[in-house]
């Protein structure tokens, strides 16, 4: 059972940034009041009778009210949201920016519609190479410089029928914190891409280069990755949730839980290393859907006493498995193995 003492971590008040506390990650859907917060600005005016509006480089520009998307054929599926800079703190040295710990990742199930029952009304052209989405929530980005929080994607990814316009979280109006009344969720892609308060989709004919498109959410120094390359697909992770880093546990066997999720195909394999022994494949349970989380079991047999040191990786069906270690100047896409310390009494 859940511990009901579990709180938000609030990382930053004003714009409000907060981590699910990672107990909650082992339900198979993170509580509503669990759910992790990102935000760059201040919360948007709330905004009930918001229309979507489209243009660009289609034939039909429309304009079309939230409560008519509602009536569209709808999805419910459980996806895996993670920020790209979840672990920023965990690098060495510590990158700028939000000082995420690893609970910037919830497990939610979403209901909506996939967007291109919205584009197709829109005769999307030939000559498009992306999809602008632009939140209600704007801010200074640079002394003099305000932007709305606009993020696009491929045309190909805008048209993935995977892609949702959704209203509900966990089976409940989306809440004002995570962007009511209707947002984007790309399932396996990092939270960036899921522009919350959405408000207008541009249709474009060339790559955007806003600033949260071309100077954040980009790789820089990432090694492996080309220099500038947008932050996209979730990479492949593996979290320790029980016992929690710090913990004191009694000598003898101990149950290891955690829990596992990719971007990219399935997780296929996770293995434990404790106490310095060699790396050890857990008992994996099936995700509830091809972008949800799975859970894992690891008995230990915490038979030395004194600080002992446990870390888990993962590997998925497209043959991506955790590196040793992972930086870059952004910090973002930390996918290391999560290594945590406990107190063998």
């Amino acid at each position: 059972m859940l511990d009901p003492s579990l709180a938000l971590r609030i990382v930053t008040g004003e714009p409000l940034n907060a981590e699910t506390p990672l107990p909650a990650l082992l339900e198979t859907e993170t509580p509503a009041g669990l759910v992790f917060v990102r935000s760059h600005f201040a919360l948007p005016r709330a905004d009930r009778d918001r229309r979507l509006e489209v243009r660009g480089a289609v034939g039909s520009p429309l304009s079309i009210p939230v409560h008519e998307i509602r009536s569209l054929p709808a999805r419910t599926v459980h996806v895996t949201l993670e920020c790209a800079g979840n672990g920023r703190t965990s690098m060495r040295p510590v990158p700028a920016g939000t000082p995420w710990g690893h609970g910037a990742l919830s497990a939610v199930r979403v209901t909506g519609t996939p967007l291109h029952h919205v584009l197709d009304r829109t005769r999307v052209s030939a000559t498009a190479v992306e999809a602008l989405f632009v939140g209600a929530d704007r801010g200074e980005v640079a002394p003099g410089r305000i932007e709305p929080f606009a993020r696009s994607l491929p045309i190909e990814a805008a048209l993935d029928p995977e892609t949702l316009l959704v209203w509900e979280m966990g089976g409940e109006p989306l809440s004002h914190d995570h962007g009511h009344p209707l947002r984007l969720v790309v399932p396996g892609w990092y939270g960036v891409a899921s522009v919350k308060w959405l408000q207008e989709v541009q249709i474009l004919e060339r790559p955007f280069e806003g600033f949260f498109q071309r100077d954040h959410y980009v790789f820089s120094g990432d090694k492996g990755t080309p220099e500038g390359e947008p932050v996209r697909r979730i990479r492949t992770r593996s979290l320790i949730l029980d016992p929690v880093d710090g913990a004191t546990v009694r000598r003898g066997a101990i149950e290891v839980r955690g829990a596992a999720w990719t971007g990219l195909g399935e997780i296929e394999r996770v293995e434990v290393r404790a106490g310095g022994a060699d790396w050890s494949v857990v008992d994996l349970e099936r995700a509830p859907s091809r972008y949800g989380m799975c859970r894992w079991r690891f008995v230990w047999n915490a038979d030395a006493p004194g600080r002992q040191a446990l870390a888990c990786r993962a590997m998925d069906s497209s043959g991506r498995t955790q590196p040793e270690t992972r930086w870059n100047r952004l910090g973002y896409g930390n996918d290391a193995p999560h290594t945590i310390t406990v107190e063998v009494a």
